[in-house]
């Protein structure tokens, strides 16, 4: 197999489908952040399967020494460590009531211009900042608990019950805080969404954690199209891994074997298609 064609190939097939979701039904959703975060959970799932930071460096055509820095940039914001730059400045903006881009680019200088900017936009397109000018001349604003409200009902929140639902089932139990990371969006703004799961029994809580025992979204359902893409694409990745996780061992077991017969271990599979 010539791993990296294949390799190739998914990422071509992947990109049709993020460029399809993002202008469905009209709308042109932001996605100036998604080669940083492709490469920050490429990074963090090379680490978790054991490979060390050099190998993963390598594995990127980077210097070991970049590839940390590049990590931690990503990762965490410089000027406040232990927490993301996204989380650092939302904060702040909160707190100063209104900032000019100036103060921020100040506050936050051991970060560089280009993330904050980054981050900002992110922000100003989620809803959870105003801004207001232009350039050096920015003022920005955290939206009230009030507008975010108002927000959340001019934009619809139809399909968030359903994709909390199915994280929930397929990655829980999760707690408050994960689930807020893993939705791009701060914990509180989801709580009506859960009192909503757990008032109609679909989701269970016990010692601070989230969990579900099933997920079905019904044929014809006016809603949640969404969770049903991603529980559908997370059941195709997750059989894909376990088939080349097989094939993994199956390799190892025959060079351990020493020469001796190794049983093979079935690894083929093929896709249906019906008129």
């Amino acid at each position: 197999m010539n791993a990296q064609v294949l390799i190739d190939s998914v990422v071509r097939q992947i990109t049709v489908l993020i460029a399809q979701l993002a202008t469905s039904g009209g709308i042109r959703a932001p996605v100036a952040h998604l080669a940083n975060q492709v490469f920050v959970e490429l990074a963090r799932e090379l680490e978790s399967q054991g490979v060390s930071r050099k190998v993963s460096a390598d594995m990127f055509g980077m210097a070991l020494r970049a590839y940390i820095r590049k990590v931690r940039r990503l990762s965490e914001g410089q000027t406040e460590r232990g927490r993301t730059l996204w989380q650092a400045l939302l904060d702040f903006i909160r707190q100063e009531k209104m900032v000019s881009r100036a103060r921020v680019l100040s506050r936050f200088s051991r970060d560089d211009e280009l993330s904050l900017s980054s981050v900002l936009h992110d922000l100003t397109e989620s809803g959870l900042v105003f801004a207001s000018g232009s350039g050096d001349r920015s003022v920005f604003r955290a939206a009230s608990e009030s507008e975010l409200g108002e927000l959340s009902l001019l934009s619809g929140e139809e399909g968030l019950d359903e994709l909390l639902w199915v994280i929930i089932y397929r990655e829980g139990p999760l707690g408050d805080g994960a689930l807020g990371e893993r939705l791009s969006r701060p914990a509180d703004q989801l709580q009506p969404a859960l009192g909503r799961l757990l008032g109609d029994g679909r989701v269970q809580r016990s010692g601070g954690e989230y969990t579900a025992s099933s997920f079905v979204v019904p044929l014809g359902s006016p809603v949640g199209w969404e969770a049903a893409v991603f529980d559908h694409l997370q059941a195709v990745v997750q059989t894909i891994c376990q088939r080349l996780n097989r094939m993994s061992s199956s390799g190892a077991a025959a060079s351990s074997a020493k020469g001796n017969a190794a049983s093979d271990t079935p690894i083929g599979g093929s896709t249906y298609s019906f008129d």
